[in-house]
């Protein structure tokens, strides 16, 4: 898919958190026979990541607490300080979120959302600045990180809009790994954003449980990551 922004709101990257990026990267190396890039840090926010490319539009994240850094005074991203998905992470790595792209944050009474993305946050990473919402105390990340809420997306605008090379994939190799489809799987209460449903890949499974799923096209064959 290209970068060109054809409609208000695109599948940007899914978030796999990780206990440890070096847990992270050999879970990738042995799921799908490829390494990950290094990513960086994410200073203030207590965590780093490294990266996969999918596409030409669409990236993967391994994202973990980075040891350099002190305890962070705002919640960890995504849910990370969680002690249930801290546990859960122990084990295994786990698709936790998925982030889409829109044109503007300052434009989001128009995307016509039906829940709260949270406020919007700047943040930087030596070429790279993006602006992203995310929750800013450990009520409202409580609130937002339930098993629900991670179905729905957080939202990220980058600088230089739709430029390719102001888009993290624009430093990364191919991997040989495609995304062939996000799954959204919910119970028909849990409302999801009706702007995804133009892109083929993302697909709403009615289920008993709100659970996030992705079916990976790799070197090794097709997985599933959840």
């Amino acid at each position: 898919m290209s970068l060109q922004l054809r409609c208000a709101i695109e599948l940007d990257h899914l978030v796999v958190a990780c206990a440890t990026l070096v847990q992270g990267d050999a879970w990738m190396r042995e799921l799908a026979g490829v390494p990950s890039a290094p990513g960086g840090s994410h200073p203030g926010w207590g965590t780093h990541n490294r990266l996969l490319r999918l596409d030409a539009g669409t990236y993967l994240e391994l994202i973990a607490p980075d040891p350099a850094q002190p305890e962070p005074a705002l919640p960890r991203p995504f849910g990370l300080d969680d002690a249930a998905l801290r546990a859960r992470v122990a084990v295994r790595p786990r698709l936790v979120h998925y982030v889409c792209r829109v044109r503007s944050l300052d434009a989001i009474k128009d995307l016509a959302l039906d829940y709260d993305p949270g406020p919007v946050v700047p943040m930087t990473r030596g070429a790279l600045s993006w602006r992203i919402t995310m929750p800013q105390d450990a009520t409202s990340a409580a609130r937002r990180w339930t098993e629900a809420g991670r179905l729905q997306p957080t939202l990220i605008e980058w600088a230089g809009g739709a430029a390719p090379e102001r888009h993290p994939v624009a430093a990364l190799a191919a991997s040989g790994v495609t995304l062939g489809r996000l799954r959204l799987c919910a119970p028909a209460s849990v409302a999801l954003p009706a702007a995804l449903r133009q892109d083929p890949r993302v697909v709403s499974v009615d289920a008993s449980h709100p659970a996030l799923g992705a079916e990976l096209s790799t070197p090794r064959g097709w997985r599933l990551i959840d």
